[in-house]
């Protein structure tokens, strides 16, 4: 098919400057790629027949690493030292 329908898996590396120039970077466009993302995450880990913890857990796991990049100046100021 044509290149700007293609997924990003299945974009060729030569391919991807082109590729990235038909995507469209409008707050519409931007906000169209996060609802797609957001459905097809939850159409895989979430609305399944017999879905196990995996997708609550990604979700989780996700948020503690977020969470922690948030907090690593604060953290890093409060770390034990050997030597003051």
């Amino acid at each position: 098919g044509p290149l700007s329908e293609r997924p990003l898996m299945e974009v060729r590396l030569g391919e991807l400057p082109t590729w990235i120039s038909t995507c469209n970077f409008s707050p519409q466009g931007l906000l169209g790629a996060a609802q797609k993302a957001w459905s097809s995450y939850c159409a895989k880990y979430i609305h399944v027949r017999q879905g196990g913890p995996a997708g609550i857990s990604m979700l989780l796991a996700g948020y503690c690493l977020l969470s922690y990049g948030w907090n690593y100046q604060h953290l890093k100021q409060h770390r034990w030292r050997k030597y003051h």
